[in-house]
């Protein structure tokens, strides 16, 4: 025979600290990364020749 849960405590799990904690350090590493390839693609530009106009 087969349980009847009620609606409102049918759940599958918390949506607590922890998940909201790994989500926020997540996106804070995602951007640093971001910070550093940027910086890094900036300081391996080559320097563009100029052209003299005339």
């Amino acid at each position: 025979m087969t349980k009847t849960v009620p609606t409102n405590k049918a759940r599958q799990g918390r949506w607590g600290w922890h998940v909201l904690a790994v989500l926020i350090v997540g996106l804070v590493l995602a951007f640093a990364v971001w910070g550093a390839v940027e910086i890094y693609g900036v300081s391996i530009e080559q320097p563009q020749q100029q052209t003299p106009k005339g």
